[in-house]
């Protein structure tokens, strides 16, 4: 009989308390269950807070310092990229552009021949996008994601399919964001439709990410040096990791306080299943010295963020936020101060790229970014 090494109980045991957590704090809070596996999943049963200016306040200046760190070290750590000779734009890159651009169109208009089909805008809008971002990298460097390693990224559209349908779980427990305009959808074709469109998400922020480092290198100043590889331990992952997925089951008894969570909280819960499992941290990039990657990562989930929020504005199938505490001055339909959680999204990106599909291969502590070409 074939003994399970402690890796994969840990690994088996943190998947799965990361899936059935939530739902526990819904049964021994004695919430009714099956509101919460209703599908397509409804929306309306959890009441939240109203605006509380103090808390906007704070959240204003918590993001206002957000941003000022991030300038702060982009500039202490990245500088233009003046050293690249620039090429033809790729022939699938045009496509893609005009991809991009004729989903919009449709996407924002009402034409009566498109009918049938306006509620199907989401997916060729972002392959459009994908392919003009990899169009603007290869014209920039010569190559991209999508030369570079054909097979993993790929590879990255069904990943990221599951890793955004575990999102929407989260989402089911504080129901800060529901569809609109997806009325007519059968089962079976919402599960396929989103399905195809949460497959674009990891591709289109890992393309940002490498289209942004064509722009900026280290800093001249910018001094990479030897050290150990830096860990917080294999029993300080095990805490973390069991600490973020307690907070889990804890979310539908609080959402209005802890739905901050939904994007900490994976973060966490990834990086301490690397490091309870003996693996090398993403974060050891930054603990060497090296932010360079985290910071075009959150960079990166910011840019996307922008243009999902922008795009989805005044599409037919659409989502809307109802945040508690801070739902007030909008750009597009997501709270200013919403945009936050796109900095730790980029990052997740990031790490389950590195975890999920190995596109960075290799040690995690190399100097340079990333070898996004190499096998």
């Amino acid at each position: 009989m074939k003994v399970r090494s402690p890796k994969t109980a840990w690994l088996s045991l943190s998947i799965i308390a990361c899936v059935l957590l939530p739902l526990a704090g819904v049964w021994l809070s004695g919430r009714p269950v099956g509101r919460y596996l209703q599908f397509p999943p409804l929306t309306g049963y959890v009441a939240h807070a109203p605006f509380n200016r103090l808390i906007f306040g704070a959240g204003t200046l918590f993001f206002l310092l957000t941003m000022s760190c991030l300038l702060y070290v982009s500039y202490s750590s990245l500088s233009p990229k003046r050293d690249f000779s620039a090429r033809p734009f790729p022939w699938w890159g045009w496509g893609g552009l005009l991809l991009c651009i004729f989903a919009w169109i449709l996407a924002w208009n009402r034409f009566p021949w498109f009918s049938i089909l306006q509620s199907y805008t989401f997916f060729p809008l972002w392959v459009g996008y994908i392919l003009s971002v990899n169009g603007v990298t290869f014209r920039r460097s010569g190559t991209c994601l999508l030369l570079g390693n054909p097979s993993r990224f790929f590879l990255l559209f069904p990943v990221s399919a599951v890793f955004w349908w575990y999102f929407e779980w989260l989402n089911r427990f504080v129901q800060n964001w529901y569809y609109v305009g997806v009325d007519n959808f059968s089962a079976f074709a919402y599960v396929l439709h989103a399905t195809l469109c949460f497959s674009t998400v990891l591709p289109a922020v890992l393309s940002t990410v490498d289209l942004l480092a064509t722009f900026f290198t280290p800093a001249d100043h910018y001094h990479s040096y030897a050290v150990p590889r830096l860990s917080p331990g294999i029993w300080m992952s095990r805490f973390i990791l069991v600490g973020m997925t307690v907070i889990l089951a804890f979310l539908p008894v609080a959402p209005d306080q802890l739905f901050p969570f939904v994007w900490i909280a994976p973060l966490f819960i990834i990086t301490g299943i690397q490091g309870a499992v003996g693996r090398q941290l993403f974060f050891s990039l930054f603990l060497r010295g090296n932010g360079r990657l985290m910071l075009l990562s959150a960079l990166a989930g910011l840019m996307c963020g922008f243009f999902w929020e922008m795009w989805n504005w005044k599409s037919l199938a659409h989502w809307q936020y109802s945040i508690p505490y801070v739902d007030r001055y909008h750009l597009f339909a997501m709270p200013i101060l919403g945009y936050l959680g796109y900095l730790p999204f980029g990052l997740e990106c990031q790490v389950i790229a590195f975890s999920a599909v190995g596109l960075l291969p290799g040690d995690m502590l190399e100097d340079n970014l990333y070898p996004i070409t190499r096998s």
